[in-house]
């Protein structure tokens, strides 16, 4: 069976041969063994290239004879050879079909359909609310300057007021060497509005005219460390501003009752403004409301704090304490979303779990 076996020149003997590479190649059970076999049939040390070397033995009419039947042996063990490269293939077609098959008698997922977290919903309520009372939305950066962030606030360094908000930071520090922080609420962006609002109209103040109102809410994420069922490390604020030349604590209450009525959809809510403390307004108010039916009727619940600007901050906005004056409120649209839709634990909103948010959609 090895390279070195003899054949007789009968036809038998190539019969013999091509049985022999056709039983080699059926038994080869990969490629690689079946390379191995055809080498010992068609290599160059092979049995049909040992019976080519032996045709210079032969007269003219034999080799040609002979020639003519070792090349159909040739051609017929390449064909077997060729059949098998064909059967292993289509094997290994099969068991990869296998693997990936897909049953197309299973029922169709469908795609589920998305909604609007409850407190993106809150938001957009709030800005259209606003918005029909000619406010404009501001936008502005999360990492913040201490500047902007307290001081031009009137909550300069040490003040008791900043122990709850002076709480996250990051790695960076802004042109004073002081280090940038997560901003603590949303009114930051009060201030960079009221200030680029005084740039842009500057020389119309210096000649003594006046310049339109600022009229402005400021939605979006701020950071705190505290976390309860009430409370968490980021949560929503919505800062709102309005400054001009004759804006009073009056128009404070008619705004915001007007807002907390289309918000809520009642026309028999109460609001009671309760004096407080924030270092950014004098005087200062928070703000309750009290449903008159459902299951809260009857309780006063926080929804707000408020107060008239306070000089100093007006200042900072580049204004004139003496000549413009206007209010301002901070609300947190996380808690008038638990409201609006009866949840009591605020950690519900941002665990993540699509049992409880879809049934906002």
């Amino acid at each position: 069976m090895d390279g070195l076996f003899c054949f007789r020149t009968d036809m038998n003997d190539l019969d013999q041969l091509v049985a022999a590479a056709s039983a080699d190649f059926a038994a080869a059970p990969t490629p690689a063994a079946l390379e191995n076999a055809k080498a010992r049939f068609l290599g160059k040390a092979g049995r049909v290239t040992e019976l080519l070397k032996g045709l210079g033995a032969l007269s003219a009419d034999q080799k040609k004879t002979r020639g003519a039947e070792i090349n159909q042996t040739k051609q017929r063990i390449e064909a077997a050879l060729a059949a098998r490269r064909q059967a292993l293939a289509e094997a290994e077609l099969e068991v990869q079909l296998k693997a990936e098959a897909l049953d197309v008698t299973l029922p169709g997922r469908a795609r589920g359909l998305g909604g609007l977290h409850p407190v993106s919903r809150t938001m957009e309520r709030i800005e259209a609310i606003f918005g029909s009372m000619g406010f404009e939305v501001a936008d502005g950066p999360e990492i913040e300057t201490d500047w902007m962030s307290f001081t031009a606030l009137n909550n300069p360094e040490n003040h008791p007021a900043r122990s709850m908000q002076d709480t996250f930071y990051v790695d960076m520090k802004d042109e004073a060497g002081r280090w940038l922080n997560l901003r603590p609420h949303t009114s930051p962006m009060q201030v960079r509005h009221a200030r680029a609002h005084a740039e842009r109209h500057a020389a119309e103040l210096a000649r003594g005219g006046s310049m339109p109102e600022i009229r402005v809410i400021a939605p979006g994420r701020t950071y705190r460390v505290d976390s309860d069922a009430t409370h968490s490390p980021m949560f929503h604020q919505c800062e709102g501003l309005w400054i001009g030349e004759n804006v009073s604590f009056k128009d404070l209450k008619v705004v915001f009752t007007e807002f907390c009525r289309k918000f809520f959809e009642s026309e028999d809510l109460q609001l009671r403004f309760r004096p407080s403390y924030f270092p950014f307004t004098e005087p200062s108010a928070e703000i309750d409301i009290a449903f008159a039916s459902g299951p809260l009727k009857g309780q006063w619940l926080e929804v707000a704090g408020s107060g008239q600007v306070h000089p100093q901050v007006v200042r900072n906005f580049g204004l004139d304490p003496e000549r413009h004056i206007g209010f301002a409120f901070g609300m947190g649209p996380d808690r008038l979303t638990m409201l609006r839709y009866g949840v009591n634990d605020l950690r519900l909103f941002f665990d993540g779990d699509l049992r409880f948010l879809q049934q906002f959609r």
